[in-house]
């Protein structure tokens, strides 16, 4: 009887421990989602990083880089920048190199939440969260207040 009881504690202490490896690897997948990434239309490449345990997302290339020649505001040929943002100060730096995501934190659920992104074609800054569908495509969802208020991209890699 006692050998039994013994078996048994022994077994539930060896299938708590394996459930509590569970949560660490759900952690620990939080980095999935770093690296490059195509933007919608495959407009820009955005890479997405860690810094200071926050996930964060700069773009490294546009598929269109300068201003159209015929450009209403005479940035013909220039290199893109910031010009619609709010910040008079800010309107001078460039699109490529800017860093537009941060604050993110992985739920542990294939989503990261509390970041904010903002949008260099129309100056404006949105709550964000992000869903990893697979391993090549993260759903990326702007928003206004609520999550219902928004629009989603995909992005691939």
């Amino acid at each position: 009887m006692n050998r039994l009881i013994a078996k048994r504690s022994a077994f539930l202490l060896i299938a708590m421990l394996l459930l509590k490896a569970v949560p660490l690897q759900a952690a620990q997948s939080g980095d999935d989602i770093l690296g490059v990434w195509n933007t919608t239309d495959n407009k820009s490449q955005v890479q997405i990083f860690k810094e200071k345990n926050k996930y964060c997302a700069k773009i490294i290339s546009l598929k269109e880089p300068n201003w159209p020649a015929d450009d209403k505001e005479g940035m013909g040929g220039k290199s893109k920048n910031d010009r619609g943002n709010p910040d008079l100060k800010l309107r001078n730096r460039p699109i490529v190199g800017m860093q537009f995501m941060n604050g993110f934190v992985s739920d542990g659920k294939n989503q990261w939440v509390g970041g904010k992104i903002y949008d260099p074609e129309v100056g404006k800054t949105y709550k964000c969260k992000l869903t990893l569908v697979d391993t090549n495509h993260l759903e990326v969802r702007g928003y206004i207040g609520i999550s219902l208020i928004g629009r989603t991209v995909v992005w691939t890699r």
